[in-house]
């Protein structure tokens, strides 16, 4: 039955409790500076909706055309980069990751002890490709604050800061141990800036010569880079920090934010700036099975697999609650090569679809891709933590409320 204020079977008044909820729960509230929200069903765009201030200090709004930190919202381009490889038989997904970086054939498990002091066992088997893309490898976040090994992180400045680089950060982590053996547990981590090393070395490329190359060229992104070109400054947002009690302040100026200056750290786990239009081209193509318009930059075979659930026994994540990670509801979700997958909607406790996947960032920004029901949404926010409120929960709720048909 066709509705008269429907696009692609979605109520367009359901749908614009969107932005009465942000403003009212969130804005006006002063929990968030602003947000950008953008759905579309069956290919079709339904909403799109700027609200808020992208620099409080400034007064600036949200512009559809802000440029926004994507953080781990970058992971999903790192991992259809190493997968378009992956296409072309340049390596399999069980080779062990010392096959193309010598330095870590050696790897040790940590037992006991306090950096530099460690004493490490032996891994139970080498790591893998398929480790990396899973988070599965052993390797963690010098953020995570839980364990002596993120401790070596953050002594020796791994999470990104002055001086660091891809090589760099390959050559200190051959040197530490990791919290388990390679397949034995999981941990978000480092490793996709390690999938982002083997595109390189893969490739032959550097990583944002890569994207540019075979992901942002193809699909149109004209605004998605690791360092905001000088023209484009105006439009890049402010980022700010959660504050208890529920208010925020300033993180990042965008004036004389790091991700303005040429820094040498390309992060495929984290690195990247982008606007909702440019991630809504790389969203759609997934969508679609792996093209947009004429471009296609995965085949839709890869895409199915990567987003199966490839944790063992098809389990679903830990349930470990980390002050500053919350990229994913853990909840009735498992992990694919590169994004979390629902796997059982009633445990998530948020309605939606089995075989849902996407990803988020460490600013709440967030996208997920709902293939039942051919919907995707990307939401665009800067406030760290992601944990700090359950917007991403309340905005499925909203969206999966507004399907007529």
């Amino acid at each position: 039955m066709a509705h008269s204020n429907c696009i692609a079977g979605v109520d367009l008044e359901r749908i614009s409790r969107i932005g009465s909820h942000l403003q009212s729960a969130y804005i006006d509230a002063g929990k968030l500076p602003g947000a950008l929200t953008l759905v579309a069903r069956r290919g079709e765009l339904v909403y799109c909706h700027a609200q808020g201030l992208r620099d409080v200090e400034r007064g600036l709004p949200v512009e559809r055309d802000t440029l926004f930190r994507i953080y781990s919202m970058t992971k999903p381009v790192t991992s259809i980069a190493l997968m378009q490889l992956y296409e072309q038989g340049r390596f399999l997904l069980d080779d062990p990751v010392h096959k193309y970086i010598p330095s870590w054939s050696n790897l040790r498990v940590y037992k006991t002890g306090v950096y530099p002091q460690i004493l490490t066992t032996a891994c139970e088997r080498p790591m893998t490709i398929r480790d990396l893309l899973t988070h599965q490898s052993g390797l963690t976040y010098g953020f995570m604050n839980r364990t002596n090994v993120d401790a070596a992180y953050r002594s020796l400045k791994l999470d990104g800061g002055p001086g660091l680089t891809l090589d760099r950060l390959i050559e200190d982590l051959a040197r530490l141990p990791l919290e388990f053996s390679p397949g034995t547990a999981w941990n978000y981590s480092v490793a996709t800036d390690v999938c982002g090393y083997l595109v390189q070395v893969l490739s032959g490329l550097t990583l944002d010569e890569y994207f540019q190359r075979h992901i942002f060229a193809p699909l149109g992104m004209v605004d998605t880079f690791f360092t905001v070109p000088a023209d484009k400054l105006a439009r890049f947002a402010a980022c700010y920090q959660f504050q208890p009690g529920g208010s925020f302040s300033l993180q990042d100026d965008p004036q004389d934010s790091n991700f303005s200056k040429a820094h040498g750290y390309l992060s495929g786990g984290g690195g990247l700036v982008s606007t909702i239009d440019d991630y809504y081209r790389f969203a759609q193509a997934l969508a679609n099975g792996g093209e947009l318009d004429g471009a296609r930059i995965i085949g839709r075979k890869t895409l199915e697999f990567m987003r199966m659930n490839h944790l063992p026994n098809n389990q679903d994540l830990p349930g470990v609650s980390v002050g500053s990670f919350s990229e994913t509801p853990y909840d009735g979700s498992g992990f694919g090569l590169g994004f979390s997958v629902k796997i059982d909607v009633a445990k998530s406790q948020t309605n939606g679809s089995t075989g849902e996947y996407g990803w988020g960032g460490m600013a709440s920004t967030n996208f997920f891709i709902d293939p039942v029901e051919d919907l995707l949404m990307v939401f665009m926010t800067q406030l760290i933590p992601s944990s700090s409120y359950a917007v991403r929960q309340e905005l499925r709720a909203i969206i999966n409320g507004a399907l007529v048909d």
